[in-house]
């Protein structure tokens, strides 16, 4: 019998949630994202230590901000992880330009830029911007210049339909999350069956499916198993190395749950969301609307330790 994690391969494009690449190495994942605190971890290793190196010295040389050096920090990690993985690899844009559809474009624009200039074509990177109004806006100019967006911080419906009219490559529901909240307000106990979070990317899938939608559903951010089997046959889903590492021990049989076809018979007819209407629904889910200003907060601040370790870094 085969491992759970190489049953799931066969039916989910497998994709691992980290920055760590012997974690990677150890998995072989089809594709790799990263985020301000995953960067921010595999940064005080040891053994990415050159990375850290080879960004300062950049700076100084060129009398950089430190932000462009965290930039430049990100794509070192992206580039690196671009020769372990054969797909795509997901670079995050800054999260305190979440509410800013102009400056996530030109920092988007920018990240592509470098790597390019090592030789990595932008088919092989994907743009992380926050689901907000002004990230999904964001998304829609640089998806008409063939730059392929991943939506983070996906949370409601709403999120979703949203992306898929900006014609986002992929969104990232966010699963564990969702799961977090409702066990933080009714006490319940939750089975991958019940589970919100689960619940949540299925209809998602769902409604995707019904309406032959392309964007890509990738289920993101879990807490066990029970999760990412209650998903098997998503069409991705982004896997901590610990979550990996349990599924490829456990020699179980993994039952594919979600199947496009089966999919769409209790999809809800497909929403027209303009700004007006896209804030009001968002609006009356309560969830959704404390977890996406919950996650942009974290990211900015983890966003902000790795800044002010490179200033320091800079200075000294």
């Amino acid at each position: 019998m085969s491992s759970k994690l190489d049953q799931l391969k066969t039916m989910t494009t497998v994709v691992a949630d980290t920055g760590d690449m012997q974690a990677i190495g150890t998995f072989k994942p089809t594709d790799c994202t990263t985020n301000p605190t995953l960067v921010l971890k595999a940064a005080q290793m040891e053994q990415y230590k050159h990375l850290v190196d080879e960004a300062i010295t950049w700076g100084r040389s060129r009398n950089a901000m430190t932000s462009q050096v965290t930039d430049r920090l990100a794509v070192n990690f992206g580039a690196e992880l671009t020769k372990l993985v054969p797909g795509r690899v997901s670079t995050e844009v800054d999260a305190d330009l979440s509410f800013d559809t102009q400056g996530s474009v030109e920092k988007a624009r920018a990240i592509i830029a470098d790597y390019a200039s090592r030789g990595i074509g932008r088919e092989r990177i994907l743009i992380k911007l926050a689901s907000t109004w002004e990230g999904i806006r964001a998304a829609e100019i640089l998806q008409k210049e063939g730059i392929d967006c991943n939506m983070t911080l996906i949370f409601s419906i709403a999120q979703a339909a949203a992306c898929a009219d900006a014609g986002a490559f992929l969104i990232s529901p966010f699963v564990g999350r969702i799961l977090d909240w409702f066990v933080k307000s009714t006490g319940q106990t939750y089975t991958g069956e019940t589970d919100p979070g689960v619940l949540s990317v299925r209809g998602i899938y769902s409604y995707y499916k019904a309406h032959d939608i392309k964007t890509v559903v990738m289920g993101a951010s879990f807490r066990n198993l029970g999760e990412i089997e209650a998903l098997a046959g998503c069409d991705r889903l982004t896997i901590s190395p610990q979550l990996l590492a349990e599924l490829e021990k456990d020699q179980g049989t993994l039952t594919r749950r979600l199947v496009p076809a089966e999919a769409s018979a209790s999809a809800p007819a497909r929403f027209t969301l303009d700004e007006k209407a896209f804030r009001y629904l968002f609006n009356e889910d309560a969830m959704a609307t404390e977890k996406l200003a919950e996650g942009i907060r974290l990211f900015a601040k983890d966003l902000g330790t790795l800044r002010e370790m490179v200033s320091r870094r800079l200075e000294g």
